[in-house]
């Protein structure tokens, strides 16, 4: 009869093999003295499983260890890193659970406890400050170019001081923000880094899916990025760059009392496959006379959708008004927010100038520093910082809301950018 501790070790050595046979050369944990394995990849190209596999392996090979997991969000931790499909829950066997048991998953609080002592912690990175006072031997950053507060990294870096070595393994798509710009630069020091396309796991890919990344991405800036892991450079032309934008970046316990605020929409009248996005943006002015830009809730929305989700932004943040271009839905974008409560404060707003000319003093406050991001906003800000005016490329419809939130903002504060109608 085997003892109650041989039966996971042969299962994690077992895993280890299987592990080793299925990873790619790109996935395997790279030997060397480095402190960070930092993995640029494209949709699809198995990051996750890369991610999940070095920490599981790393736990189950080292007992007593403590290892921290972070994601954009707790939602992105729970749903992707621990129970998604390539997720560390998938990647454990049953018997290397504490106690032998999926009883060994903490599922309210991300953590895992394995037979040989060693634990696993889940953090989220939209909350930094839950990361003070910890300490690991080793750690795996999932999509680090998507978290809202960069100072997460900080947070754990200062407590990774565990064990002879302690390393972070981290598994994004890259975008060009200031923190992976800055670990590709010590790619011949501390950092490893790994560099992979979607197409290099195509046997792993729906045919249906990468008919589609050809057909919409392939030849284009944004393919570049997500498809092929490019660091892209600025867009010459651009009215905004990243660095103007990183630079003025605060944290929320940052801010300061706010005089106005109000929900800019830029709204798509129509909801099928080929509409645009509804652009809906919070912002507000401090009393200070900075402006703050505090929620991007921008996306794919019915008519009926966008106004419900403007209408709750306006009353969660006690905002003055909400800003609304009229351009293409005419008089049915205030009926329909009328719609959803009759007692909201609206402004109906028309463009008269091109987008270009409406952007550009915009711009020139951001160049200024007048201008903070409460965190992150990603899909917001490669828009901005990919628009030149061009009138072929798609309708920059969270730019849009952006301009007209802050435009009215300068109104109330006295120093209008422009005259609006």
């Amino acid at each position: 009869m085997k003892k109650s501790w041989e039966v996971p070790i042969q299962k994690a050595s077992l895993n280890y093999i299987k592990y080793f046979k299925l990873a790619r050369k790109k996935q395997k944990t790279p030997k060397g003295n480095w402190n960070v394995w930092l993995i640029l990849a494209g949709r699809g190209f198995g990051k996750t499983w890369t991610g999940a596999y070095d920490i599981v392996n790393y736990a189950m090979q080292n007992p007593n260890t403590i290892s921290a997991v972070l994601a954009p969000t707790f939602g992105d931790l729970r749903r992707v890193c621990f129970e998604g499909v390539s997720g560390i829950n998938q990647l454990i066997p049953k018997e290397c659970f504490k106690k032998q048991s999926k009883a060994g998953y903490n599922r309210s609080t991300s953590e895992i406890h394995l037979w040989n002592g060693s634990k696993i912690m889940g953090f989220a990175a939209s909350e930094p400050d839950r990361l003070r006072g910890s300490q690991y031997h080793r750690a795996w950053c999932d999509e680090l170019a998507a978290w809202r507060y960069p100072e997460a990294f900080d947070q754990l870096m200062f407590g990774m001081r565990l064990g002879k070595k302690p390393q972070v393994v981290i598994t994004t798509t890259p975008r060009p923000t200031q923190l992976i710009k800055s670990l590709f630069k010590r790619r011949t020091e501390d950092v490893y880094v790994t560099q992979g396309s979607t197409y290099e796991n195509v046997d792993n890919l729906a045919p249906s899916a990468l008919e589609q990344f050809r057909e919409r991405y392939e030849g284009t800036r944004l393919g570049r990025q997500e498809l092929y892991a490019e660091i892209l450079d600025d867009v010459e032309g651009a009215l905004w760059n990243h660095s103007m934008i990183d630079k003025n970046r605060v944290h929320k316990e940052e801010l300061p009392e706010m005089s106005k605020i109000v929900i800019g929409i830029d709204p798509a009248v129509t909801s099928n496959a080929n509409s645009d996005e509804t652009g809906i943006i919070v912002a507000s002015l401090g009393e200070n006379g900075y402006y703050y830009i505090l929620e991007d809730k921008s996306g794919k929305y019915s008519p009926d959708s966008w106004g419900r989700i403007a209408v709750e932004l306006f009353y969660r943040y006690n905002a003055n008004m909400i800003v609304a271009e009229i351009n293409n839905g005419g008089d049915l974008v205030e009926r329909l927010l009328r719609s959803v409560d009759r007692n909201v404060v609206i402004k109906t707003v028309h463009a008269t100038r091109g987008k270009m000319i409406r952007a550009e003093p915009v711009s020139a406050l951001y160049e200024q520093k007048k201008v903070f991001h409460c965190g992150s906003f990603n899909e917001l800000e490669d828009q901005m910082c990919s628009y030149t005016g061009d009138t072929r490329s798609k309708s920059p419809d969270r730019l849009d809301a952006l301009v007209w939130a802050l435009t009215q903002l300068s109104v109330s504060s006295g120093k209008p950018l422009w005259r609006i109608s």
